[in-house]
């Protein structure tokens, strides 16, 4: 089940506001009996469907069905129905419309429908959230679009936000548009990503989508990232602060992994915590070690994907080498002068 204000909400975006689209509402019903509601219309400002209506019936049943037949129903006594709640939902593949008169064979369905040129519209549309505050979005041209055909990406990012077009696009070596560059993003909740096309052979399909923000962000890594070892008794304390985020400021949200190696063995120990002080019991302070920390999100609105490493930090005093040194240079001495020697008494 969805509700449907959000669904009203984003045909208006893409019939009201954004580069216009190649789409109709097409109505059908029954040769063998006329249907008495007509004039079926979808105000996309008021958000309401309605129709008229040559009886007069106490009630209709109006469905709202996605192409994966997900629908959501409601009963209303006149020929006006009011959309409720919110629905994010994409239209690039069709969004049906039903008006029955209960407890009769009385019923008018409509579709809303995209046109276009079949396999013109974009694929593989993915989109990724990096360094806090900038986000890429790339696609793939469609398999059945014209050469010459030239795309366009729209979004918003929020109800009360305005539609944007991409102003950095990622271009082909044709010069295609396949992606767009985005700059000081800020995670807010779900955004509307709309991609269309021009052709000078064909109309071109459009693609949209609603996407989550938080879930395609790659988190940065973990700040100030130490360990304050002790020699007796031997352990390391190990600190850091919360990666930085642009939506999320509480340290309970996240959860990290601890990556401890010894540089002179290839052995790792890897450790999840969730709070940031971690107390490392295996510390020998003969050895040296590599630390590295990565986060992700726990129940708050935080990607639950592993994000970036933090910069490797070294410590502990490792092997001397110092007293290997000055013994080879003494042996190296001893041996030389040896030799001298030799070679002076032989002459």
């Amino acid at each position: 089940m969805f509700d449907s204000f959000g669904l009203i909400c984003m045909i208006w975006w893409c019939v009201m506001l954004f580069h216009p689209l190649h789409a109709d509402i097409q109505c059908m019903e029954s040769e063998a009996q006329k249907s008495p509601i007509t004039n079926v219309n979808v105000d996309w400002r008021k958000m309401e469907l309605s129709w008229e209506s040559s009886k007069n019936f106490s009630m209709y049943k109006c469905t709202i069905m996605n192409w994966d037949m997900e629908s959501i129903e409601k009963e209303v006594n006149s020929p006006l129905y009011r959309f409720p709640a919110e629905l994010y939902m994409p239209l690039h593949k069709g969004v049906f419309f039903i008006i029955e008169v209960p407890n009769t064979n009385i019923s008018k369905k409509c579709t809303f429908l995209p046109g276009g040129m079949n396999g013109s519209a974009i694929e593989n549309f993915s989109c990724v959230i990096y360094n806090i505050c900038l986000m890429n979005c790339t696609w793939q041209a469609g398999r059945g679009a014209p050469a010459d055909t030239q795309y366009f990406l729209y979004w918003q990012n929020s109800r009360d936000d305005g539609e944007m077009e991409c102003e950095l696009y990622i271009k082909d070596e044709n010069g295609r548009n396949m992606g767009c560059r985005f700059q000081n993003v800020k995670i807010i909740g779900k955004a509307y990503f709309m991609v269309n096309g021009s052709s000078k052979d064909s109309l071109i399909q459009f693609y949209d989508e609603y996407i989550e923000l938080y879930k395609i962000e790659i988190l940065a890594a973990p700040l100030n990232v130490t360990a304050h070892c002790t020699g007796d008794p031997a352990g390391c304390i190990i600190t850091w602060h919360p990666p930085l985020t642009s939506h999320v400021k509480k340290v309970k949200c996240f959860q990290y992994e601890i990556n401890i190696q010894n540089k002179d063995e290839p052995k790792e120990e890897k450790m999840v915590v969730r709070n940031y002080r971690y107390e490392f019991q295996n510390y020998n302070e003969k050895k040296r070690y590599i630390l590295k920390i990565r986060a992700r999100g726990t129940k708050c609105l935080v990607s639950s994907k592993w994000g970036e490493w933090s910069e490797p930090i070294e410590f502990g005093q490792g092997k001397d080498y110092f007293i290997f040194v000055i013994l080879f240079l003494i042996a190296l001495g001893t041996i030389s002068v040896t030799v001298l020697l030799y070679c002076l008494f032989k002459r």
